[in-house]
């Protein structure tokens, strides 16, 4: 009978690991669900990239691995996307862990960036860029009919650029077949995003009418029937009156 594999709950590469005998580790970024991100160095290069390893459970039949990287090239041309680069896999612990090398970009959590910030929070001029940086990198993914599902402060990556903010997604967790109201799902999250930005419910009452006609007090169905899509949402931000 064969010795049934210990499962992994996590793999805790240190930095100065070699990978796969072409990386080796500089740090971990972050870890989830289905596996743990790592900035590694081409040792050929030196080139920085970033590394997603799968955990096994979270893998079996490699679909996952399979579902992301079919996903990323499907939306390459996005810009609110990382660019996927190629697969590759390491043993660890006598298991064969698969992973994902991606351009590694600069920036940091949209979760921490906020928490630097005085009070928490954005100013609302500040906070109405990230939106309109969301809407019109996500307005990429809905016109290919196709969406994010699970938008948070913790899985966008963000960098100042003078006024505007450059940001990134990570973490596609959904694997069902998109739907309109998967899109609308996602227009609701950045919208509850811009909200939470701003401070949430605690300054909810004291924002202006420009932002109350955004967030709609976060009813969903309102919000559905106004911004049926992330275009429409970027659209309105263009073309909104400051005086409202």
């Amino acid at each position: 009978m064969a010795k049934r594999k210990k499962s992994v709950q996590r793999f805790d590469f240190r930095p100065g690991d070699q990978l796969a005998g072409k990386y080796e580790v500089v740090e971990q970024l972050g870890r989830g669900w289905e596996g743990e991100v790592y900035k590694v160095r081409e040792r050929a290069t030196g080139i920085e990239r970033a590394a997603k390893f799968f955990y096994p459970e979270r893998n079996m039949g490699n679909r996952a691995v399979a579902y992301h990287a079919r996903k990323l090239n499907r939306l390459r041309h996005c810009r609110i996307l990382i660019p996927y680069l190629t697969h590759d896999h390491v043993e660890h612990r006598g298991r064969d862990v698969p992973f994902l090398v991606s351009e590694f970009v600069e920036g940091e959590l949209l979760e921490d960036f906020i928490h630097r910030r005085p009070g928490r929070r954005l100013p609302l001029f500040e906070a109405l860029h990230l939106l309109h940086a969301l809407a019109a990198g996500l307005e990429e993914v809905h016109q290919l009919r196709d969406y994010h599902g699970d938008l948070h402060s913790e899985n966008i990556i963000v960098a100042r650029r003078g006024i505007h903010f450059e940001v990134k997604l990570i973490d596609f967790y959904r694997w069902k077949a998109p739907t309109g109201e998967n899109i609308r799902e996602d227009v609701r999250d950045i919208i509850r995003i811009f909200y939470d930005a701003l401070g949430g419910q605690k300054h909810y009452a004291r924002q202006p009418a420009l932002v109350k006609n955004i967030c709609l007090g976060l009813k969903r169905s309102l919000i559905s029937r106004r911004f049926r899509t992330a275009g429409a949402l970027r659209r309105h931000l263009e073309t909104m009156d400051w005086g409202e």
